[in-house]
């Protein structure tokens, strides 16, 4: 009997929602074929998976997973090694996902919106970072002493809430959050799914993800 194919994933490399999954496939080691994509070229291929078209898409045999906290749960039930999922729960990450994110959109990217006024958002959204902040007045991480699932699910939007202007973000009277959000991006798991790959459309090549390196902790 042939061996089965590794499952496809669909991904865009700045997208916050495919870092979590990204992130979540590499801590477990499950082998899959990687296809980077660009929103504005979209693989039809990916589309007739996953008609919403968004990334992350895993495509796994007959099952399609298309919602980046599903990816990240579907790696996850294969192989945990940091006890990830014990913090998969959290209300936290529906606020992130929910409100935080609706504030980030229309500070980030306050042009394709009609009528907003980015300092608002920019004013709402921090206040889940003070949220952040009182929890990890209590931890070096959002569950605890060692980062989890919460914390990979929401530092990709709290990174893209820093990108409009660092200097106020890194002058702003959040310390644990600074320090926190300055830890994950300078993790060698965050690095190792970070990686520049040609996009599929252009090339049609897939490529092994994650890098798999025996007795190499992330």
């Amino acid at each position: 009997m042939a061996e089965r194919a590794h499952p496809i994933l669909y991904s865009f490399r700045r997208c916050p929602y495919a870092m979590r999954a990204r992130m979540a496939i590499a801590i477990s080691q499950t082998p899959v074929r990687l296809r980077e994509i660009i929103l504005r070229d979209k693989p039809l291929a990916m589309v007739e998976a996953s008609p919403k078209a968004t990334v992350p898409v895993l495509v796994d045999g007959d099952r399609v997973v298309d919602e980046s906290l599903a990816v990240m749960q579907w790696a996850l039930d294969k192989n945990d090694p940091e006890n990830w999922l014990a913090s998969a729960s959290s209300t936290l990450i529906q606020e992130n996902d929910g409100p935080f994110k609706h504030h980030l959109d229309r500070y980030k990217y306050a042009t394709r919106y009609e009528d907003v006024d980015p300092g608002e958002h920019r004013k709402a959204g921090f206040t889940f970072l003070e949220e952040l902040e009182t929890r990890l007045e209590k931890s070096a991480f959002l569950n605890g002493d060692n980062r989890g699932f919460i914390d990979i699910a929401i530092f990709p939007f709290v990174r893209q809430f820093r990108i409009p202007d660092s200097d106020w973000f890194d002058s702003a009277p959040i310390p644990n959050v600074q320090r926190w959000l300055k830890t994950l991006l300078g993790s060698e798991l965050f690095q190792s799914v970070m990686k520049k790959y040609p996009t599929w459309n252009e090339s049609h090549k897939e490529f092994e993800f994650p890098v798999l390196t025996a007795g190499h902790s992330l």
